[in-house]
């Protein structure tokens, strides 16, 4: 099995973090199910104040080749595309082995 963690820094810009909170959440959990290899994955958008992102995604995957698919599979590409990447100016991943 393979954790594979992402914490996003939201654009300084951006009018409605909770909006994107929301929307990041909602899109990405909804892979769950669909896309061969993907364990489970999980959003966290309610940090405590101390915590220096704005929201994580904490995921399994059955193997590295699962998360290999996953990265290049259509509707995680999708998703990133249309929800996560225009808002972010940071991100910081973490895989490794369960």
């Amino acid at each position: 099995m393979v954790k594979h963690m992402i914490i996003w820094k939201i654009k300084e810009d951006c009018d409605n973090k909770k909006a994107v909170k929301e929307n990041v959440k909602r899109e990405l959990e909804a892979l769950n199910g669909k896309i061969a290899g993907l364990v489970e994955m999980h959003i966290i958008t309610d940090g405590l104040p101390s915590s220096s992102g704005d929201l994580m995604m904490d995921s399994l995957f059955e193997n590295a080749e699962s998360l290999k698919a996953y990265q290049k599979h259509p509707l995680h590409q999708h998703t990133a595309n249309t929800f996560v990447r225009p808002n972010m100016c940071q991100r910081l991943s973490l895989d490794y082995e369960i």
